[in-house]
């Protein structure tokens, strides 16, 4: 049991946010507010928002206004991809989402954790994927150091912990693949 956690030791590492502590408040204050509370339509204010703030996102990209992004700089987002109401990307690591992919309502990309045998409690990050011409049904959880192959449908409520491959349909908790999309 020497090694549980012991948080009162806990420290992020340095250059872990990936931006100041100053940079990182501003991003929160933004996005708490101007982003938050723009209308529905104003799809291109929060392109600029987060592009003003280092990400990089493509042409006619949809992000509603709660969606909630922890650390803009770390996201990339191809064009005509959509990102639905109440998704978490929960960017410690570099987040890369391909083109026309839809990820819908209350998904949660994560990105980091801690090492729970570490009496530091050590966090880490870990980048994701997401492929082009995916589908990420309601309430899907994606995790740290997973990739997901193009043309990829995950079900609705799939947690991901490994891989998927391309041009599947994939479901459950572990979510597998079930059969071919096409």
């Amino acid at each position: 049991m020497d090694k549980i956690q012991n948080l009162k030791s806990y420290r992020n590492p340095k250059g872990f946010r990936g931006k100041s502590k100053i940079t990182v408040q501003l991003w929160w204050i933004v996005q708490a507010t101007v982003f938050r509370w723009s209308p529905q339509v104003m799809y291109g204010w929060r392109r600029f928002l987060l592009r003003a703030f280092g990400a990089k996102i493509g042409k006619n990209v949809i992000i509603r206004p709660s969606v909630q992004i922890t650390y803009p700089w770390k996201i990339s987002i191809g064009d005509y991809s959509w990102v639905g109401d109440e998704v978490v990307l929960y960017s410690l690591g570099d987040i890369e989402i391909g083109s026309d992919t839809v990820i819908s309502q209350r998904s949660y990309v994560c990105t980091g954790s801690h090492h729970y045998n570490s009496e530091n409690f050590d966090i880490y990050s870990k980048k994701i994927t997401i492929g082009n011409k995916c589908w990420l049904a309601t309430d899907v959880y994606i995790a740290p150091n997973v990739s997901i192959g193009d043309f990829t449908v995950v079900g609705a409520r799939s947690s991901v912990f490994k891989d998927l491959p391309a041009n599947k349909v994939c479901k459950g908790n572990p979510a597998k693949p079930f059969k071919d999309r096409s």
